[in-house]
């Protein structure tokens, strides 16, 4: 805890742009949840005067369901908006290719679906089983290659997309629990939608 006149010294010798909040009644590592998020709303006002702002679409459709997702355009190139529910995310492709880098692109966004729900199932069956999980990272990557480099292509002929999937279990675990949560991975619900081959039907909504 520090006097207010600490604070002011502190005001005075900071550069502009800046401003003074006093944070009355809050302590000094803010604690308290409504405190912190005060401060948090605070700073995140402030900062967006000098910061890009992210565009936001304001057409997204009020009556998307759980499950439903709708996609919207930001530009007439490759920068997407895109609406889960409350959840707001941005979608584009890499400068080399026209976009402007202002998101994942697609397939990064399916490797993230697939990495979170790989770690959403691991850490469900870990609490299950009793395992000493301390932490779960999954590190995917997606590319295209010849059956015939690929091990794990099995029959096929031509090309054929191989997604790898690295897992780092973290934790006091025994090389049988690892193993077993190795084998829970290939078990999560998009890995098994992916691998399915999921019926996707088209069609077209009138204005």
């Amino acid at each position: 805890m520090v006097d207010i006149g600490e604070a002011q010294d502190l005001f005075k010798a900071a550069r502009h742009p800046k401003s003074f909040i006093s944070l009355d009644d809050a302590d000094h590592l803010l604690t308290r949840p409504a405190d912190a998020q005060y401060a948090a709303d605070l700073i995140g006002a402030w900062a967006s005067r000098f910061l890009p702002m992210r565009a936001e679409r304001n057409d997204a459709p009020s009556d998307l369901r759980a499950g439903e997702v709708w996609v919207g355009e930001h530009d007439h190139a490759f920068w997407r908006s895109m609406r889960a529910g409350p959840h707001h995310l941005d979608a584009d492709e890499p400068k080399e290719v026209g976009g402007g880098e202002r998101g994942p692109d697609p397939y990064e966004l399916l490797l993230m679906s697939l990495g979170a729900c790989t770690s959403m199932t691991l850490r469900q069956y870990a609490k299950r089983k009793g395992y000493a999980l301390k932490d779960v990272q999954v590190r995917l990557r997606h590319e295209r290659a010849h059956a015939t480099d690929c091990q794990e292509c099995g029959d096929r002929s031509g090309q054929v997309d191989h997604v790898t999937r690295q897992l780092l279990l973290s934790g006091p675990l025994s090389e049988s629990q690892r193993q077993d949560l190795l084998r829970i991975a290939d078990r999560c619900p998009v890995h098994r939608t992916l691998e399915n081959h999921p019926v996707i039907t088209t069609t077209l909504i009138r204005d």
